[in-house]
C-alpha cells in the first residue's frame, strides 16, 4: 500500500515539472559563406523587422530571439546584383541559422537546430 503511495506521488510529481517548463521564443541566427560581406533583414509576421548588418565572410553572428511565426528573411551581400529571399516559420523552443550559401545566383537555406 505504501509503494503504491508512493508511486502516485512521484507521478503526480513528474507530471506538475512537465506542465510547469516554459516554452522559449525561437532563436536565428546567419552564417555568411560567401567571399563578401553581407546585411540580412528578417521580417516577422508580427510586423517588426530585424537587421543583422556587416555579416562577414565566414562569419556566423549570435542567436537573437524573435517572436514565434512566418519570416522573411532577405540578404544583401556586398557586389551581387541579386538579393535572396527566403520564408520560413520560426517555432518555439528551435534555434535557427540562416546560411547565405555560396552559388550563382546566390541563395539562402534555413537550417532548424
Amino acid at each position: 500500500m505504501k509503494n503504491i503511495i508512493i508511486s502516485i506521488l512521484s507521478l503526480a510529481f513528474i507530471f506538475a515539472v512537465i506542465g510547469c517548463a516554459e516554452d522559449t521564443n525561437p532563436r536565428i541566427r546567419v552564417r555568411n559563406e560567401r567571399q563578401d560581406k553581407a546585411n540580412v533583414q528578417i521580417q516577422t509576421s508580427g510586423g517588426n523587422t530585424i537587421n543583422i548588418n556587416d555579416v562577414l565572410s565566414g562569419q556566423t553572428t549570435e542567436y537573437l530571439m524573435v517572436a514565434e511565426g512566418i519570416m522573411t528573411a532577405t540578404a544583401v551581400i556586398q557586389k551581387e546584383p541579386v538579393s535572396p529571399v527566403t520564408n520560413f516559420f520560426g517555432e518555439k523552443n528551435n534555434n535557427y541559422t540562416i546560411i547565405i550559401q555560396m552559388g550563382n545566383p546566390p541563395t539562402l537555406r534555413v537550417f532548424r537546430e
